[in-house]
């Protein structure tokens, strides 16, 4: 069967193809395939990039308070966390912050679509990261917190200035994995009709009958994306190595 690659250049309304479809980008009050599958690739980049943020953010967080010198209950729940939102189901977590969360705090009623996939795809991923920080910073020798605090530093200053640049290096990666995930992940965003990649390829595809293009665009778009990240990651994992640096695998204890 002859791939039929015109299908970008329909019209998403009446079907009638667009003369110069590639630079339209709209214009004359139509939308083709195209134009509707950049704006989907727009979403998913902009879901995974908020996602990837929220996750950073509280990740460390709570991979620090993980590996806080005598704070017994700062890590039980920092534990807690990590158990939580690794256990349960992303897809399961989705629908909580889309179905269960409005009822429980009527705030999130009003909130958009795209912002609750971010907070149940971010806080998901963190757990992830979490545990990537609490194994990076237990990985670096123990003498340099006994190091710090005779030069007087306080524990903040210690994990700001001593641990975490080398912990973060140690966990490039890994970090470089969850990146290629978290955009991979987004793809959730569908069961709740966010307009990503993959709602438009389900929506597109029944609606030209010519799925085997539209699922090979969208295909594409992924491999693309996946490995820019990749390449990102790896240019700024070099930029930051420390040259004979290699991470001890007793460290612990900090």
């Amino acid at each position: 069967m002859a791939l039929e690659w015109q299908v970008f250049c329909l019209d998403t309304i009446d079907k009638t193809p667009v003369k110069g479809c590639f630079g339209s980008g709209g214009a004359n009050g139509t939308q083709t395939y195209l134009d509707w599958l950049i704006s989907a690739w727009g979403q998913t980049v902009l879901v995974a990039a908020l996602s990837l943020l929220v996750a950073l953010v509280v990740g460390s967080l709570i991979g620090i308070i993980r590996t806080l010198p005598d704070s017994p209950v700062l890590t039980r729940i920092g534990n807690w966390w990590v158990e939580l939102f690794r256990n349960i189901p992303l897809l399961v977590q989705i629908f909580l912050w889309y179905h269960v969360m409005p009822v429980l705090i009527p705030a999130f009623a009003n909130m958009p679509k795209l912002v609750l996939v971010v907070m149940g795809l971010g806080l998901f991923t963190s757990a992830r990261i979490a545990e990537q920080v609490r194994a990076g910073v237990q990985a670096l020798p123990r003498g340099q917190r006994y190091a710090a605090m005779a030069m007087g530093f306080t524990t903040p200053q210690y994990y700001r200035y001593v641990l975490l640049p080398m912990a973060y290096r140690i966990i490039m990666p890994p970090l470089t994995s969850e990146c290629m995930n978290i955009f991979k992940n987004s793809s959730v965003a569908y069961a709740v009709s966010v307009t990503e990649l993959t709602f438009f390829a389900q929506q597109a595809g029944e609606e030209t009958s010519r799925g085997i293009e539209i699922y090979m665009a969208v295909t594409a778009l992924y491999i693309i994306s996946a490995f820019a990240i990749n390449r990102i990651m790896a240019f700024i994992e070099k930029r930051v190595r420390v040259p004979g640096f290699v991470a001890s695998t007793g460290g612990g204890g900090h």
